[in-house]
């Protein structure tokens, strides 16, 4: 073999390690994403605003119903108090995989949403209901040291019932 060839041999290798060793940290990155997308449903089932809320930056946005608001974690976790306690859930399903994506550089991802939601509630007669709901939202994920945390959420919704 020549040195030409072998410096492309090597060449050739280092570019295969590099793309592989890209690849798995995607891997386990997407993994991680997985893993705060399933802990989003345990709080909802454990009502737990606070780590809810933990799980948005500091800059977080959120596009919902028309709207574009700043809220802080003292607005979101209010907001999620309000709602948690008001709602028994059945159901936050996906209904099909999150599809999740990153920048080239790897500080930034987003996870599309497709879900359906039950939940029980009291109406203002005091009767029990149940009401069901099919969401859909973008999470637009950004790494901070070494800790994804949310940016930004846009969400739709189309009530089932």
């Amino acid at each position: 073999m020549t040195q030409t060839n072998l410096a492309l041999a090597f060449g050739i290798l280092i570019f295969l390690s590099i793309s592989c060793s890209q690849t798995s940290d995607f891997e386990l990155e997407k993994q991680r994403i997985l893993e705060l997308h399933h802990a989003q449903r345990d709080y909802h089932f454990e009502k737990d605003s606070i780590r809810f809320a933990n799980q948005l930056s500091d800059d977080f946005i959120s596009v919902n119903r028309g709207k574009i608001t700043y809220p802080d974690s003292e607005e979101t976790i209010s907001r999620y108090n309000s709602y948690f306690s008001s709602v028994q859930f059945i159901k936050w399903d996906d209904l099909a995989k999150p599809i999740i994506r990153f920048s080239e550089d790897g500080t930034m991802a987003y996870t599309i949403v497709d879900k359906i939601v039950t939940v029980e509630y009291e109406n203002e007669n005091g009767e029990t209901e149940v009401g069901e709901t099919h969401f859909s939202w973008t999470a637009i994920y950004k790494k901070h040291a070494d800790e994804w945390k949310i940016d930004c959420v846009t969400s739709t919704e189309e009530p089932s019932n």
